[in-house]
């Protein structure tokens, strides 16, 4: 499953992110990943929680960001869920892209039965029909 939290910058999408991230992390008998472009809010975040600065890793577009999701799934299959805050610039994508790398996303989760929650930083209306049915949460 898919959802996305999407709305314009500074409209609260990190908040609503963070508060299900920890919410998940009490309920969950799987790994809560959270994917964040720095780690500044390491602290805010259930210390079950996995925290992955993705600038740490030279991710450079769609594939190799689709590529190092697969990587982390592959290596531990007790995740359940990947939270991904600034889901646009972690995948180092465009909004044009975002229909792509989403059915990859769907791929994997289906696949492998891991939750990807997005926040991204975009009006909901500007998003595709197909990826405005994704979005839970609109600001």
């Amino acid at each position: 499953m898919i959802q996305i939290i999407a709305g314009e910058k500074g409209k609260g999408k990190t908040k609503i992110i963070l508060d299900k991230a920890n919410s998940d992390a009490l309920t969950s008998d799987g790994c809560v990943l959270y994917i964040d472009k720095n780690s500044k809010h390491m602290y805010e975040l259930n210390n079950k929680i996995r925290l992955i600065n993705v600038k740490d890793y030279f991710i450079d577009g769609a594939k190799e960001f689709v590529g190092f999701l697969s990587g982390m799934i592959s290596q531990n299959h007790d995740i359940s869920s990947i939270y991904l805050d600034s889901f646009l610039t972690c995948a180092n994508i465009g909004v044009a892209e975002m229909d792509d790398v989403l059915k990859k996303l769907e791929v994997l989760s289906a696949s492998f039965k891991v939750d990807f929650i997005l926040s991204v930083s975009a009006n909901a209306n500007d998003l595709s029909a197909e990826t405005r049915q994704k979005v839970t949460v609109a600001l």
